[in-house]
């Protein structure tokens, strides 16, 4: 038992390790949005199935000593796509959407590592059961999912920030190298195992096409709870990337807790608790709580009902183990089951609805599936007949009350909106707060629940720069003091709704730098900013980072940074190569003005350290809410050169600010969230 333990362990901390990692590396490629780690998610479910699927075909239609031979060869083929580096050649050059080319570089990178790491736990299980003549091996799969919980939630606190990303693809690479030894001398080792069935013997009960369905039903519930949850906390809480390791780490805990000999699940209370928890969701989605909560209650309320969802779906699941004879059987539909949810969140749902609703179609799915699974168990058939059918009347009930309420919020959502679209990079929606004909009435653009600019509907105030680029906002103060000295050339990257088009003048000149192909006919057909901007304007389409890279020296006396508001944070433009890039596009006197609002991070030590690097120096500027004209509080770091005469009378009225924080500077090798995490969550 220890070497198979310490085998399927070794793969299963692998396996998990692994997805943080290559996430991080290609995020920037992609624009760092947060549905890049939904699509890692869907390639590593699809990945796992195909694993699931080649261990299926191995244990039951090869020998063993053909089963040897293959699987040698590809733990040797393997090791020559190492060390798992992404290419730079693999970068993409378009502004399509980016979900087929995030599983391009996936594949082409760890696919066959991965694909092996896959298929090591039902392989070897298997392979127990044959050395033990059908020996029970569920408890090594409890065990797979132990090794791939502490590999996620070991990246962040001991890998992450210590190690640079080459050094992290480095280290993977030498322990898969060992892992690739310890596999092939189990594969050895299995080459003169009986077959299974004939180690098994004796008669087992097929399972029955009901099993199936529910084999492939309940993983496939959980796996859409999971993504629809991170999506919804990476979009509408906090996009911060090592909170994506949260709710994988309680769905993995939950097959550990299932899945463990003696099993942890019990209807008793679990049943009660998943009615608090899809109410507390359900309730939450149609709230703004993101405004009225901290964040660690929000992340208690979804990860404590995710872990409960999981909990009952994957207790439900396990009281359905087959025999072993059937184990690969089991695995594989679990493992489609989980592939199916990640298929419809990641590639369905963004084209079937016209926002973040999965969630509520998952809660429905759970609450109707889990009544559906009682109904089929002889255990608890009985509730649905007599006077014991109250029972399970009010279950169905509540959850029929619970979908239209939910629908019934998306409906005036619906109704309150002027447009409602989304695509890869979010959700977009504009509404207007009150009638047109109002002079106070404005209209807001939100991608989820952050704000991304503003506009005063009344044609006499259109003009007025609102939100966060206010006449005395740090950006404000910037621009004010470059026109004093003529015609001048500013940059923006982000469009939002083209609020900073309300400082241009005849003669200047503004080029924005967007991602989403979304917002330029948002922006030019519900605002106002840039279609009545007396300024030459352009638009560059695709992730700012990657088109300045390929231009030429724009040469701007102003360039804006503020492609993240609120939380939203796309690091690779927060690295030192990133500040070297701004200040190739910028004039000797330029100035930069970052955008760093933020609720959790503290992103202004930061931009300091990187503008100390490059012998910069900085100002930080931070301005109250003036609600009256619609401006609200901010935080600005002005970057410029010591030499630049760049000195506004603002800087005589207020003090610098200096960050207390002392970190290790970021680059596009290294970047640690932790460390400016803000006191209060």
């Amino acid at each position: 038992m220890l070497l198979y333990a310490l085998t399927i362990l070794v793969s299963a901390f692998l396996l998990f390790q692994v997805e943080p990692v290559i996430a991080k590396i290609i995020l920037p490629w992609f624009g760092g949005s947060a549905a890049v780690w939904t699509v890692c998610l869907l390639f590593f479910q699809l990945v796992l199935l195909a694993g699931y699927a080649y261990a299926h075909a191995v244990v039951r239609y090869l020998k063993p000593r053909a089963q040897t031979m293959l699987h040698g060869t590809l733990l040797i083929a393997s090791v020559v796509v190492l060390p798992i580096y992404p290419s730079q050649a693999l970068k993409p050059a378009g502004t399509t959407d980016p979900t087929w080319g995030i599983l391009t570089v996936l594949g082409l990178t760890v696919g066959l590592p991965y694909f092996l790491l896959s298929s090591t736990g039902p392989l070897l299980q298997a392979w127990y059961a044959r050395e033990h003549k059908g020996g029970m091996p569920y408890r090594l799969y409890a065990l797979s999912n132990a090794g791939s919980m502490f590999a996620l939630l070991s990246y962040p606190v001991l890998f992450e920030p210590r190690l640079t990303t080459h050094e992290q693809t480095w280290t993977w690479s030498i322990a898969y190298a060992g892992f690739v030894l310890l596999c092939g001398f189990m594969a050895y080792r299995a080459r003169s195992f009986s077959p299974l069935d004939a180690a098994i013997g004796g008669p087992a009960k097929k399972p029955e096409v009901r099993q199936y369905v529910m084999w492939l039903l309940l993983p496939a519930t959980a796996s859409m709870l999971l993504l629809a949850i991170t999506n919804h906390i990476s979009q509408n809480v906090a996009a911060i990337p090592f909170l994506w390791i949260l709710p994988l780490s309680l769905y993995l805990l939950s097959f550990i807790l299932c899945f463990e000999s003696s099993g942890w699940y019990r209807r008793n209370p679990y049943l009660q608790l998943l009615a608090v928890a899809l109410g507390s969701m359900a309730y939450g989605i149609t709230v703004d709580t993101a405004n009225v909560l901290p964040i660690w209650a929000l992340l208690g309320i979804y990860g404590l009902g995710l872990f409960t969802c999981c909990m009952v779906c994957h207790g439900e699941l396990a009281r359905l183990k087959p025999d072993p004879k059937y184990l690969t059987h089991f695995y594989l539909t679990i493992a489609a089951g989980g592939a199916l949810g990640g298929v419809f969140v990641a590639l369905i749902a963004p084209h079937i609805f016209q926002s973040f609703y999965e969630l509520q179609f998952g809660l429905v799915f759970c609450g109707v599936l889990i009544l559906f699974a009682l109904s089929l168990d002889p255990e608890t058939a009985r509730w649905f007949r007599g006077w014991r059918l109250v029972l399970p009347l009010v279950g169905a009930a509540a959850t029929v009350y619970m979908g239209v309420y939910m629908g019934q919020n998306i409906r005036l959502q619906a109704m309150d909106s002027r447009v409602l679209l989304r695509n890869f990079y979010g959700a977009l929606r504009v509404r207007d707060n009150g009638s047109e004909r109002e002079f106070s009435t404005v209209r807001t653009l939100t991608n989820g629940t952050i704000n991304h600019g503003e506009e005063y509907v009344n044609v006499a105030k259109r003009r007025m720069p609102t939100t966060y680029y206010g006449p005395h906002t740090g950006v404000g103060i910037a621009i004010r003091e470059k026109q004093n000295k003529g015609a001048i050339r500013v940059g923006v990257v982000g469009l939002g709704t083209g609020t900073m088009a309300a400082y241009g003048r005849l003669g200047d000149y503004y080029r924005y730098y967007e991602i989403n192909p979304l917002v330029p006919p948002i922006t030019k057909g519900q605002f106002y900013f840039v279609p009545n901007c007396p300024a030459q304007l352009e638009i560059a389409m695709g992730d700012a980072r990657l088109t300045m890279e390929r231009e030429a020296p724009e040469n701007f006396d102003l360039l804006v940074v503020d492609a993240f508001s609120s939380d939203a944070i796309p690091v690779h433009l927060l690295t030192s190569e990133a500040m070297a890039l701004f200040f190739r596009h910028l004039r000797p006197d330029g100035v930069l003005a970052v955008h760093i609002s933020n609720r959790y991070l503290d992103l202004q030590p930061v931009v300091e350290s990187e503008a100390v690097a490059l012998g910069k120096l900085t100002r930080t500027i931070d301005t109250e809410d003036d609600l009256p004209v619609d401006v609200f509080a901010a935080t600005w770091v002005l970057v410029f050169a010591p030499d630049s005469g760049f000195n506004p009378p603002e800087f005589f009225e207020s003090a610098d600010i200096k960050s207390r924080r002392k970190i290790r500077m970021w680059t596009d090798n290294y970047s640690n969230l932790f460390q400016i995490l803000k006191g209060r969550w």
